[in-house]
């Protein structure tokens, strides 16, 4: 017998390690090897395997970063290995640290149908099973990829490797093996046993019966078997093991809902078109191991990866079908990609589950029920609404758990709205989207699930992401081990369905958490590539205006309505807000070309209201103002003939600076461009703190711990720059507005900001031009307000969220960087505040000094970084941004200078005045959206949403026949029950989505 228990721990690693694993593969023989560099970008599988093919050897140098090299791979089955299970082993010069980050390649054979894929080839899954028996001819293709390692093990170097443009063109892989072997299945069962059990024990308490008598097994089971004839002997060693390996769980084991995953990054690290060829990796490998494992259930998200296979390999879309029709692959999440959270409108989120769920259900008859949405940076407590009025019934995260300060206290409980709506929602409490269900992961998530008292079951997605291939069969071979075994806890295949409908038959009085899920890590994520974000912003609005006109048009003029356009250019929209292109932390390729094809969207967008505006107003020599919005004055979500401008805003000049005012309002600027006094004039009220001006830029080193380009750490305020230096400011009046221009040159840039105040607004409006080429620096733009303002109200999807400005707790101190839509509004108690409204930004932040009876709350919007991780260059170049400073502002002049700035009215020359279709009355309710149905049928979409915080009535009018206003979900399904005709009741924040049925 024997006691040393760390005697017996090493004894155990060393074996597995040293003689187990290498004996699963036992004789070898070499594969003859030839290959085909591609110059230029990646080809159809079927023109691969028609390649010219070079003689090639193992030991040589292939792939320069993102290129694309086919091999063919032959070989011959030697004829006494008749009987034996034959398979590829392949190394293409693989690094195990670096899996989903590195080489990888996908396995083809030809047929007379064409090329059939088999399966992945990357470094955690080096073989191929091979389908020939002994003395038979064995060929093979390899799609090999080699792209650059950027995520090494210091993550956070910068690199040009990050662009084809920029990337270096030696070879990067030596190929080190392409043989055939002999699988010896009987050790690699045993080397599961040895890893299972091995793990467990470690887990166990130190001198637990249940450990002891596993570490005797181990003792044993390795006494017999003989390190030289490891295969003769693994049978024997096993069967020393069986006895602990089949002792069940206890009846109060925690379950574990396993479900395959591959966590799959539609860009990061690669480029878009390598994420098209990750998903065909991956999925080819899964629906492998599907056919081989018929009890193991895989999931995966995203329609835009399913609709790349459709389109790219629809050899490998074919195995999926074949898989989802079976039940064992599971499409998941409803959504078009695994989108940010934060940033989208709330339209946009909208189409995310409308075109998700509609590819589902178009391609497998299915809907999903609930969102999946592991790994994005913080969730809109706009959410919970949108997903109940979509349908859906679940959430599933789990990037809470990266958490810097606060622990979540929750695993499985509801998550309420701004609204009041709330959805069962779960976390992981392994603490991972990409589960090896190893003995830790097991063993954490028994011991962390925070409804351990009255509930018993967490989901582990179980897999390597990222290209890494997802599940492999060691990790079923391990889930077969925990199903029922003493000291685990149980796992089981298991549909995300089935565990939340058990979980919430469990848990009938889950605890509630309010308000937004705020991400305490990756801050900088609200401001990093801002020319992607600004371009993001402007095409979801180009969008929404181009189905108001287009519906209108076809409404009034009977046009066509443009859907397949539509739907091509939200798709695009939608890939793009995917959690690390919005958010601007994918390498420099993925954003180069982000602006390019949404200054496309852009520009195709504005054709459609063009086109559409132009039938509406006919020809003629009047000038017409299109209005896309409920807000605005006379023919709103129409057009009427534009006022001549009569009123112009006044400018003086004096000793220190300039004063701007009309009826509303007075504004000085200083001499140093600085706003120094604004004064409402209906109150005679201040907005700026006697000698602390705003609009003052202010610049900060940027250099977080870690994660570049997604963190901002609270210590950067520590050093802070005041940029009041001006090269040269001048003013005038032009066309009746106030205006002074403002030129600063601080570092390596410039910024050109023009004041311009109108006749009739009580908004300042700040054009700044920045030409920006700094290093690890982040630009602020600070407005000190004479506010005592105890929260903040920024703009959310369909409301706003608001936010203390105090930091009582360590909750509210880490909400040091937070985000916001179009609008930030500080306000007093008395209701009169201050708002900033943007046209292209994110994120603000907000702090309260008090000295002696003076109190002053600054605001401060981010504008601009330079990270050098994953982009080296990242916002270097010219930018335009938009800030106005709304003066005397509640939360309804907030909202309206908010929507006005993003969706300006557009001047036509025409004939004719355009009806709007429909028109809302009612304090705070505005239409967000309207457009003809999905369906197709020509009835017409109106979406509304109570905008202030408090419940509204009103009523919705349409000027065109028509028989009947009903009520449905968010993506259009009819609903039971649902109320009909066009008057409003909304609740706080209410989204209601109203279809008026054509006549």
């Amino acid at each position: 017998m024997h006691e040393d228990t760390s005697l017996t721990v090493g004894r155990v690693k060393r074996v597995l390690t040293e003689r187990v694993v290498p004996a699963i593969h036992s004789k070898r023989v070499p594969l003859e090897i030839a290959a085909h560099q591609l110059p230029g970008e990646p080809i159809a599988p079927a023109d691969g395997l028609a390649l010219d093919f070079e003689p090639f050897s193992a030991g040589s140098m292939w792939g320069p970063a993102w290129g694309t090299t086919w091999f063919r791979v032959r070989g011959e089955v030697p004829a006494e290995w008749a009987g034996k299970k034959v398979e590829a082993l392949v190394d293409l010069g693989f690094d195990v640290n670096m899996t989903g980050f590195q080489c990888e390649a996908l396995a083809y054979r030809a047929s007379d149908s064409g090329p059939v894929p088999i399966k992945s080839l990357n470094p955690r899954n080096q073989w191929l099973p091979i389908d020939a028996e002994a003395g038979q001819a064995v060929e093979f293709y390899l799609e090999g990829a080699s792209n650059p390692v950027l995520l090494d093990y210091h993550p956070f170097l910068p690199t040009q490797e990050g662009d084809i443009q920029t990337s270096s063109p030696e070879p990067l892989y030596r190929v080190r093996h392409m043989d055939l072997a002999v699988f010896e299945s009987e050790v690699f069962e045993l080397s599961l046993d040895l890893d299972v059990l091995l793990e467990l024990q470690a887990e166990l308490p130190e001198t637990s019966p249940r450990r002891m008598r596993i570490l005797q097994a181990l003792d044993d089971a390795l006494d017999v078997l003989d390190l030289q004839r490891i295969i003769e002997t693994a049978p024997d060693a096993r069967a020393q093991l069986a006895e602990v390996l089949a002792a069940p769980a206890e009846a109060s084991a925690h379950r574990i809902a396993a479900i395959g995953h591959a966590h799959i990054d539609s860009a990061w690290l690669w480029p878009v078109r390598e994420t098209v060829r990750k998903v065909a990796r991956t999925t080819s490998s899964m629906t492998t191991l599907i056919e081989e494992q018929p009890q193991f259930k895989y999931g995966m998200s995203s329609a835009q990866q399913y609709a790349w296979m459709k389109e790219h390999r629809p050899e490998v879309y074919a195995r999926i079908k074949a898989a989802v029709a079976e039940g064992s692959f599971l499409p998941l999440g409803g959504m078009w990609v695994e989108s940010d959270t934060v940033m989208p409108t709330g339209e946009s989120l909208v189409r995310q589950f409308s075109h998700g769920q509609r590819f589902f259900e178009r391609e497998f008859g299915i809907r999903s029920k609930g969102v999946w949405l592991p790994d994005s940076f913080g969730y809109s407590p706009a959410l919970p609404q949108l997903m109940r009025r979509a349908g859906f019934e679940w959430f599933f995260t789990q990037k809470i758990s990266w958490n810097q300060r606060n622990v979540f206290p929750h695993h499985s409980f509801l998550w309420e709205g701004i609204d009041g709506s709330r959805m069962f929602t779960h976390f992981p409490p392994m603490d991972t989207y990409n589960s090896q269900l190893s003995g830790v992961e097991v063993a954490k998530a028994s011991r962390q699930f925070k409804e351990n008292r009255v509930a018993t079951r967490s989901i582990a997605p179980v897999g390597w992401g990222d290209g890494g291939g997802g599940t492999t069969r060691e990790m079923t071979g391990k889930a077969s081990r925990l199903a029922d075994l003493e000291g685990s806890a149980k796992v089981e295949w298991k549909h995300p369905d089935e565990f939340f409908d058990e979980a919430k038959a469990e848990l009938t009085d889950p605890a509630v958490w309010v308000g937004e899920l705020y991400l305490e890590l990756h801050r900088g994520t609200l401001t990093s590539q801002h020319a992607t974000k600004a371009l993001h912003r402007w095409a979801e609005q180009a969008l929404i205006e181009a189905e108001l006109w287009a519906a209108t048009a076809s409404v009034r003029k009977g046009a066509e309505y443009p859907h397949e356009e539509f739907d091509r250019l939200w798709q695009i929209v939608l890939l793009h807000e995917f959690h690390d292109i919005l958010p601007g932390t994918s390498i420099a390729w993925v954003h180069r070309e982000a602006v390019e094809v949404l200054t496309k969207v852009v520009a195709d967008a504005e054709e459609l209201s063009t086109a559409a505006r132009t039938a509406l107003a006919g020809e003629g020599d009047r000038i017409l103002r299109f209005t896309p919005t409920s807000v605005g004055e006379g023919r709103a979500l129409g057009a009427a003939e534009a006022a001549a401008e009569g009123e112009t805003a006044t400018l003086t000049e004096r000793p220190d600076g300039f004063l701007l005012e009309n009826d509303l309002v007075a504004v000085t600027v200083s001499a140093e461009g600085l706003i120094t006094s604004a004064i409402d004039k209906a109150t005679g009220r201040e907005t700026i703190p006697a000698g602390k001006p705003a609009n003052l830029f202010q610049l900060h080193q940027d250099f977080p711990n870690m994660w570049d380009a997604w963190d901002i750490d609270r210590y950067y305020k520590n050093r802070v720059d005041d940029l009041t230096q001006v090269t040269d400011i001048s003013a005038s009046v032009i066309d009746g507005a106030a205006t002074v221009l403002v030129k600063r040159e601080f570092s390596e840039s410039r910024i050109t900001q023009t004041i311009v105040l109108r006749p009739g607004s009580r908004t300042v409006m700040l054009q700044n031009d920045v030409d920006w080429h700094e290093t690890e620096k982040l630009l602020k733009l600070a407005f000190p307000l004479d506010i005592f303002a105890r929260e903040t109200l920024a703009e959310t999807q369909f409301g706003f969220q608001r936010r203390v400005t105090h930091v009582n707790t360590s909750w509210e101190a880490a909400k040091f960087e937070t985000s916001m839509h179009r609008f930030v509004l500080a306000q007093e108690d008395d209701g009169f505040g201050a708002a900033l409204v943007n046209d292209s930004i994110y994120g603000y932040d907000t702090s309260r000094e008090v000295d002696g009876d003076d109190v002053t709350t600054t605001v401060r919007l981010s504008l601009l970084r330079a990270p050098r991780f994953p982009d080296p260059d990242t916002d270097h170049g010219h930018h335009e941004i938009e800030v106005g400073f709304v003066i005397g502002a509640d939360a309804a002049a907030a909202t309206t200078e908010g929507i006005a700035l993003n969706a300006p009215s557009t001047l036509v020359r025409g004939a004719d005045e355009v009806a709007p279709l429909v028109g809302v009355t009612g304090e705070g309710i505005i239409v967000s959206s309207v457009k003809l149905a999905d369906d197709r049928s020509g009835d017409v979409i109106v979406r509304v949403y109570e905008a202030l915080g408090r419940r509204a009535s009103g009523e919705l009018t349409v000027d065109f026949p028509h028989s009947g206003i009903r009520e449905v979900s968010l993506i259009e399904d009819d609903l039971d029950d649902a109320r009909t005709g066009g008057a409003l009741s909304l609740r706080p924040f209410e989204v209601r989505t109203l279809r008026v049925t054509r006549a």
